[in-house]
C-alpha cells in the first residue's frame, strides 16, 4: 500500500440495518497522523465522528483510539466506540481476552463485552457488542432555568418531576424526560434559545427522551440536539454518550424500568436507530450495546 493510503472504514451504528443507523468512518494505522490532519480529515467525511487507530500506551488496552467530530475532539463518544470495535474485530483482531476489548480513549479505559458473538470474523455483522457507560458528573438544571427550558424547546409536555440534568461523560448533554415518546417527536426547537440554556451548563445539545406505550417499538423514544461546541449543531441520528447519560440519571432518579430496556432514535430523520441498555449492579456497570454493519471497505488517501 503507498505510504500516503490508510486502510478505512465506514460503518452504521446502531443498527443491522444499512443507512437506518449513525454514520462512523474508522482509519486505520493512524499513528502517522498529526492532530491537524486528522482533524482535516474529520472536516472532509462530514460526519458526526470520525475514529483514529492508534498502538495503545496501556498495555491493558487493546487499541488508543482518537474521536474527532468536524469541529474538535472528544475524550468519548458512544458510537464511535462501538463503530471502531466492530471494524477492528471485522478486520481479523482477536482480543487479548475473549468477549471482551479494552478502549484507550480521552476518558481513560473503556471496556466493551459482546452480548453476542459473531461465528467467525467474517460474520462480524452479526455480533452485539456493549460499552461500559464511564463515569458522569450530574449537575442538575436550576428551577430558574425551567421557564426558559420550556420555552427553547416550544413544548409543555417536560417532565418536570425527573429534574433535567447536565450529565457529562466525556460528552456533555443537557438530558431533559417529556411526558411521552409523542412529545418527544413532535420537538420544534428554538435552536438559538436552546443553545443559550445548553451552554448555560456546560454541555453541547440537549437529550430529550419520552417514554413509548407497552406495546411500542422501545421502552424510550430519544432525540439528540447538538447545539454547537465540539457537537457542531443539527440533531444526531443515534447517540451512545447520551444513552449511556440517560441510562446513568434514569438509575440516579430512581426511574429505571427494569434491568434491561431500549431506546429507539433517529425516528424524525427517517433512521431507526436501535439501543440496547441493560444495568449489571452486582459489578457496578451500565452497558449500551447495540448492532454494527460495514458499508464501506477501501483505503484513504491522506497526503
Amino acid at each position: 500500500m503507498p505510504a500516503n493510503m490508510v486502510r478505512f472504514r465506514q460503518v452504521d451504528v446502531f443498527t443491522s440495518v444499512p443507512f437506518k443507523g449513525n454514520p462512523l468512518a474508522v482509519v486505520f494505522d493512524a499513528e502517522a497522523l498529526d492532530t491537524q490532519q486528522m482533524q482535516s480529515i474529520a472536516h472532509w467525511t462530514n460526519l458526526s465522528e470520525t475514529t483514529f487507530l492508534l498502538e495503545p500506551t496501556d498495555p491493558a488496552a487493546d487499541y488508543r483510539v482518537r474521536i474527532f467530530t468536524t469541529h474538535g475532539e472528544l475524550p468519548f463518544a458512544g458510537h464511535p466506540t462501538l463503530g471502531t470495535a466492530h471494524a477492528l474485530l471485522e478486520s481479523g483482531y482477536r482480543p487479548k481476552q475473549p468477549g471482551k476489548l479494552i478502549q484507550q480513549c480521552g476518558v481513560g479505559l473503556v471496556e466493551l463485552k459482546a452480548l453476542s458473538q459473531a461465528a467467525d470474523a467474517q460474520d462480524a455483522d452479526a455480533a452485539l457488542w456493549a460499552f461500559a457507560a464511564p463515569p458522569a458528573r450530574v449537575t442538575p438544571l436550576p428551577e430558574t432555568h425551567y421557564a426558559a427550558l420550556s420555552a427553547a424547546l416550544r413544548t409543555t409536555a417536560i417532565d418536570f418531576s425527573a429534574p433535567p440534568c447536565a450529565v457529562d461523560n466525556g460528552a456533555p448533554w443537557l438530558v431533559v424526560r417529556l411526558d411521552s415518546a409523542a412529545a418527544c417527536l413532535a420537538i420544534e426547537p428554538d435552536a438559538a434559545a436552546l443553545a443559550e440554556i445548553v451552554q448555560s451548563v456546560d454541555t453541547h445539545g440537549v437529550a430529550v427522551y419520552g417514554p413509548h406505550d407497552a406495546d411500542g417499538p422501545a421502552t424510550f423514544e430519544v432525540r439528540c440536539l447538538m447545539t454547537g461546541g465540539a457537537f457542531g449543531v443539527g440533531e444526531d441520528p443515534v447517540t451512545g454518550s447520551a444513552n449511556a447519560a440517560l441510562a446513568g440519571l434514569l438509575s440516579a432518579q430512581q426511574l429505571r424500568p427494569g434491568e434491561r430496556y431500549t431506546a429507539r432514535q433517529g425516528t424524525v430523520l427517517g433512521r431507526a436507530g436501535q439501543v440496547d441498555v441493560r444495568y449489571d449492579d452486582a459489578n457496578g456497570k451500565t452497558w449500551i450495546g447495540g448492532a454494527s454493519v460495514t458499508i464501506v471497505d477501501g483505503t484513504f488517501r491522506v497526503a
